[in-house]
Parts: structure tokens; sequence; C-alpha cells
């Protein structure tokens, strides 16, 4: 039983960063502090994306909890088990790499409106 809630945990953990790293910098954007957290997680997260052998540790660590728990564990990313299936029960080739640019251009454009929003309080001041 303690099993199956420590994996739950860590889904649940699993599927925040990835919320995070997707929607943080619209965070930063209020809370510019943020960043030091943020970017260093969309760096690590674009290391995974596109280096094939970067592993999350929160994957294995799901897994074996899973397996602990006396249940099957999965095969691939958690991404991959989870995420993409809801969107994309087909998913091509290429996926990660979209995923990964998509991430990286949508995380420039907010952090570039927030220095350009940091630049022009300091210009008031």
């Amino acid at each position: 039983m303690i099993y199956n809630i420590l994996a739950n945990l860590v889904f649940s953990f699993h599927l925040a960063f990835i919320i995070f790293v997707i929607l943080g910098a619209f965070l930063v954007w209020r809370w510019p502090w943020l960043a030091f957290l943020h970017l260093p997680s969309v760096i690590w997260s674009l290391a995974i994306e596109f280096l094939s052998n970067v592993p999350c540790p929160l994957t294995p660590l799901e897994q074996m909890l899973l397996q602990k728990a006396g249940e099957e564990g999965y095969r691939g990313g958690f991404v991959d088990h989870y995420i993409i299936p809801l969107i994309y029960p087909q998913v091509e080739p290429h996926f990660h790499y979209k995923a990964g640019v998509f991430l990286l251009v949508v995380n420039l454009a907010i952090y570039v409106l927030v220095i350009i929003r940091i630049r022009a309080k300091r210009s008031k001041q």
C-alpha cells in the first residue's frame, strides 16, 4: 500500500513538474525570482527532449515503486506513457523534437517579454 501511495506521489510531482516547465514562464512574469527555479527546469526538460541519452530520474523511480506495489511498470517515459496517448493516439517519430522546439519557443517568447517588462520598470525609476 505504501508503495502505491509513493508511486502516486511521484506521478503527481512528475505531472506538476511538466506543467511548471510548460507554463512556469507565466509565473515568472508575475514573480521574476521564480526564474531561478524555472530556467534550470526548462533546460533539464529540453535535454530530456533533445538528447535521447538523458533520462528523467522520476520515471524509473515511479516504475520501481509501481513494481514494488505489485503493479506492472510501464515502458518508455512518463510523457510517452501517460500524456501522449491522451493527446496523440498515434505518435509521429519526431514528436519529442517538436515538443522540445515548442517548449523552447514558448519560453523564449515569454522570457523576452519578461525582460522587456523588467527593463521598462527600471527605466521609469
